[in-house]
């Protein structure tokens, strides 16, 4: 399932054991100077760059990933076409008469930019997502002293994402096995019934997940691990190429601060 895949490409990965911290620092800082980008070229760089690093040195699946990215990219694309049909004043680039609508330089420009910096930003915590187990992301957190409760609420909403989709999957197979898709009719009839069932089924599992935590010596507190230790040093040299593709990138930043499409 793509879930477990996901969970275990990010313990298993190529850069599995390169140190927490050092991966969350270069993930926060670039996902940072692609939303403060005033154009939309280096949000698109670190799309690319941080995609090569997750191929080539994660070595993460090509197929994976593009499964991976087409939700965000479908969503950026949504967006950006929005943006371009409906927000924006001025010269009008080119009209689409057949449904009385157009799309101006200052809409398109505005769109592209949002759009980059979606795909910018996926690409960051897709860093994180696949080359850092969750775990080793949540102690990360609990050091930078996230409140306790934002923390807990974050595990356990990690936690029931999985479960949820799990309940689906195991629904859906069910009802294929029964035809309930052979045809358009059934097809939406059976995903009624399994959209209106899985928040019970859900609910279910959730209390019994609790009833096994609790007899496991749950407190009403979720503890993280304990420390980082299996991680090693960062290291001079690879400090000193996060330093330096990040100054690579400001400067980016400025020099295409004024850059427009059209």
């Amino acid at each position: 399932m793509f879930e477990n895949f996901l969970d275990s490409y990010a313990h298993s990965n190529a850069i599995r054991n390169v140190n927490t911290y050092f991966k969350v620092l270069f993930g926060i800082i670039t996902l940072i100077v692609s939303l403060v980008s005033t154009s939309p070229i280096i949000p698109l760089i670190i799309f690319i760059s941080v995609s090569i690093i997750i191929l080539y040195k994660a070595e993460i699946p090509v197929k994976f990933y593009l499964k991976f990215v087409t939700v965000p990219l479908t969503f950026a694309s949504i967006t950006f076409i929005f943006m371009a049909l409906f927000f924006g004043t001025g010269q009008h680039i080119f009209n689409l008469g057949f449904l009385n609508l157009s799309v101006s330089a200052d809409g398109f420009n505005r769109g592209f930019i949002v759009f980059s910096r979606i795909m910018g930003g996926f690409a960051c915590m897709a860093f994180l997502g696949l080359t850092t187990p969750m775990t080793e992301l949540f102690k990360v957190m609990e050091d930078m002293k996230f409140p306790k409760i934002l923390l807990e609420i974050s595990m356990l909403m990690y936690r029931y994402i999985f479960v949820s989709m799990d309940e689906a999957v195991t629904m859906y197979h069910s009802q294929e096995t029964r035809l309930g898709y052979s045809s358009i009719k059934k097809s939406y009839k059976s995903m009624g019934i399994l959209i209106a069932n899985i928040f019970i089924k859900t609910w279910i599992t959730g209390e019994k997940s609790f009833i096994a935590m609790e007899s496991r010596g749950y407190d009403g507190s979720i503890r993280t691990m304990n420390d980082l230790g299996n991680i090693r040093n960062v290291g001079i040299k690879n400090l000193s190429y996060l330093i330096l593709f990040e100054v690579i990138l400001t400067y980016g930043v400025y020099l295409t601060s004024t850059y427009k499409i059209f």
